[in-house]
């Protein structure tokens, strides 16, 4: 019995805690505190790189940032919105 946890399911239980809130404020703080662990993976990926990988993924690596930056001013129906589109991405992937 496999029971390693896999990422994908605690992205996906993650997001689905997003949609189930009720409260709009925690929800935003939910989404928040999502942006602010993918900017500190981020930025510890970028640490890890070397010359020639950093200069590589550069641009990857900013528009992930972009990305992240855009879902700072969302509501509350938009952050269950996204997580939504996010948790049916998972389970197509999945497939």
């Amino acid at each position: 019995m496999n029971t390693s946890i896999k990422t994908d399911d605690v992205i996906f239980s993650f997001f689905k805690q997003i949609c189930d809130e009720k409260n709009d404020q925690r929800c935003l703080e939910l989404g928040s505190s999502w942006v602010e662990a993918m900017l500190t993976n981020l930025d510890n990926m970028e640490k890890n790189l070397d010359g020639a990988d950093k200069l590589k993924h550069k641009d990857d690596i900013q528009s992930n940032r972009n990305h992240l930056d855009g879902l700072r001013n969302k509501n509350s129906n938009e952050w269950r919105e996204y997580a939504t589109k996010c948790m049916i991405e998972i389970l197509e992937n999945k497939k």
